[in-house]
């Protein structure tokens, strides 16, 4: 006689869903209007009401390897029309957020960056670490004469480059290398347990030609188009800044690399290379379009996430507001450091652009382990999907 399925539900993780915005879990009562309404809902496979199920049972690491969690976009319809008030996109937001943490490398960090009572804390590392730079550089006493932010750090050269440039290099590549290390490590940990759900898949793989074109440059190229926003009913404006904010972020690491390429390679050759950009220089006008582009997407989701909230269509949580306030923090300080840089204002150019070290090295740092972590696991949710659905998953099957 079977015993049947024995489930040991973690009650811990059903606790942290209902403190991170899954608070209505327990109204669902499996009608499955959600499925209904999903439009990334496909026959066979009843996204997201088998999530809610998951969830309820506490199954969390049947969810943390679930790429569907990773696909939905929380458009918002399941909760529209949930007779019950359940509102399974807070769910998944919340499972999404529990996955970033249990992915996450060193897991001190991916912990501290989970609640936002360590919010002090996690302003007060990068602060720490900048101004410590700026005061043992010599960078206490403000440049004299033209404001030039490319002195922060001091006015001195050293094999060709100057202070500063060596500083923020020391100080941001790391930092970035560093957080592709950590998506590394959680997007392979999160690959691997996903694989583990296709029988035998995980003995017949494609080649790193093959995934990149094949499953990689396509879900690239979707995200790139907005696709699946675009396929949202309740709340699809959505889109008007997610748009902007992908553009601008692709805009700016453009000016990032022109401008490291041209201070710290050619600027080994040529001099003059480390003053602002002209305000007619082609970079610094994609810079300004960027900067504006960045303000402008992030307003458009505050206000967005507001309304919801205030409609009681979304639970407001750490995990949505950190990312709207990083990106506004970043786009506020770079244009206030230039404004009063342009109107001659020494003290707040400066002061603004230390805010905005800070903030960039925030959203540098803490990237792997917040809701921009999206951008990457939900990436590769997108190439698993298109792996699991084609001849290589099912191979050794036949």
């Amino acid at each position: 006689m079977s015993e049947g399925m024995k489930v040991q539900p973690d009650l811990e993780f059903i606790k942290y869903l209902k403190s991170a915005g899954g608070d209505t879990l327990k109204k669902c009562y499996q009608c499955a209007t959600c499925s209904v309404v999903c439009p990334l809902s496909a026959d066979g496979k009843p996204f997201p009401r088998k999530e809610m199920i998951w969830a309820q049972w506490g199954l969390k690491d049947k969810l943390v390897a679930d790429p569907d969690v990773m696909l939905c976009h929380q458009c918002g319809d399941c909760t529209a029309y949930c007779p019950r008030g359940a509102k399974p996109g807070d769910v998944l937001g919340a499972i999404r957020a529990y996955a970033y943490t249990h992915y996450g490398f060193p897991q001190g960090l991916a912990k501290l960056c989970s609640d936002g009572k360590n919010l002090p804390i996690m302003i007060l590392i990068p602060t720490l670490i900048i101004g410590l730079v700026w005061w043992l550089s010599g960078g206490m006493k403000l440049p004299e004469g033209d404001i030039n932010l490319g002195y922060f750090f001091g006015e001195n050269y050293y094999f060709g480059l100057s202070q500063n440039v060596i500083l923020i290099d020391l100080i941001f590549v790391p930092t970035f290398l560093f957080a592709l290390y950590a998506f590394y490590r959680g997007v392979s940990n999160m690959w691997k347990g996903m694989a583990a759900q296709i029988p035998a898949s995980s003995n017949f793989r494609p080649s790193v030609i093959q995934f990149v074109s094949q499953f990689l440059v396509p879900s690239i190229k979707e995200i790139l188009a907005h696709k699946r926003f675009k396929e949202c009913g309740t709340n699809k404006n959505r889109v008007n800044g997610h748009l902007p904010l992908l553009f601008a972020f692709i805009a700016l690491f453009v000016v990032t690399v022109y401008s490291m390429i041209r201070k710290d390679v050619v600027g080994l050759f040529v001099d003059g290379l480390h003053v602002p950009l002209a305000m007619s220089d082609p970079f610094k006008i994609m810079a300004n379009v960027a900067g504006i582009a960045l303000i402008v997407g992030v307003a458009i989701l505050w206000v967005n996430r507001s309304r919801m909230e205030q409609e009681s269509k979304a639970a407001p949580t750490f995990y949505d507001w950190y990312l709207i306030g990083v990106i506004m923090a970043v786009g506020v300080t770079g244009m206030a450091a230039q404004s009063f840089r342009l109107v001659d204002v020494a003290s707040m150019a400066y002061l603004f652009y230390f805010l905005h070290l800070v903030s960039v090295f925030m959203l540098f740092l803490y990237t792997p382990y917040t809701k921009m972590a999206h951008m990457v696991y939900r990436t590769f949710a997108m190439a698993f999907e298109r792996y699991r659905e084609s001849g290589f998953a099912g191979k050794l099957e036949k």
